[in-house]
């Protein structure tokens, strides 16, 4: 990525987490190979580089793109990775309504939950990587409205936004029984609520929905070849 307001990505290491549901009390391991995380959410900037809109109900360069909906990043993975000469990670279907990953591929992608909550955890087992006022943009100090990417403390991994800001759409269906096509959200928002900003809480909604505290952050898988590559993490 080469515009002035992209992230950087972050190698994360090989790891395991257990994944939660507070609706159905179920927990469940989940074990994670080696990938690629952007260090903040996608900019405005960014996004308008790379797709030519700007969606966004807030204006600003560094803020991040929201009103995108889950189908728009998959699309703008597949673009961004287009751009690089990266080899796109979806397969969309003709109708528009089908998507396949392609596990091969180099390109960009939407990360797993799973390797969301590792990601933001960052090796800490508390609801959060560090106090809430020092790390995200949430009702109580937002002053309720959404802020530049990177103007809170990452947590130790260097990633930044993981909580509060935006929620970000994560690659995995929610409940396929219950809410049949819902995605996965996580992260809280700018308008969340201080027990809503935790790296446990799952949300969901349809692929399509646009609304202006939901954005999105971009991983990569690492190719075997560059495992000996990848940075150690705690």
């Amino acid at each position: 990525m080469n515009t002035s307001t992209d992230s950087q990505m972050i190698k994360i290491q090989a790891g395991r987490v257990t994944l939660s549901d507070r609706r159905t009390q179920r927990r469940w391991p989940v074990e994670l190979a080696p990938y690629e995380l952007a260090t903040h959410p996608v900019t405005q900037a960014q996004y308008a580089h790379v797709t030519g809109v700007r969606p966004s109900a807030a204006h600003g360069d560094r803020l991040p793109v929201e009103s995108v909906s889950w189908w728009d990043a998959v699309r703008f993975c597949n673009a961004l990775s287009e751009r690089e000469r990266l080899t796109p990670t979806y397969r969309i279907g003709v109708d528009a309504e089908h998507v396949e990953w392609d596990t091969t591929a180099d390109g960009y992608r939407l990360p797993t939950e799973a390797e969301w909550e590792h990601a933001c955890r960052a090796g800490t087992t508390g609801p959060r990587y560090g106090p809430l006022d020092e790390i995200a943009w949430y009702r109580d100090n937002s002053d309720e409205r959404i802020h530049d990417v990177g103007g809170k403390r990452p947590n130790t991994w260097g990633l930044h936004d993981m909580l509060g800001n935006v929620f970000e759409w994560c690659w995995d269906i929610y409940d396929a029984e219950v809410y049949g096509t819902y995605r996965v959200l996580r992260g809280g928002g700018w308008f969340d609520e201080h027990w809503s900003c935790r790296a446990s809480v799952r949300r969901r909604s349809h692929p399509t929905l646009r609304i202006d505290d939901v954005g999105f952050r971009v991983a990569r898988t690492v190719r075997l070849s560059a495992l000996e590559d990848v940075e150690p993490r705690p």
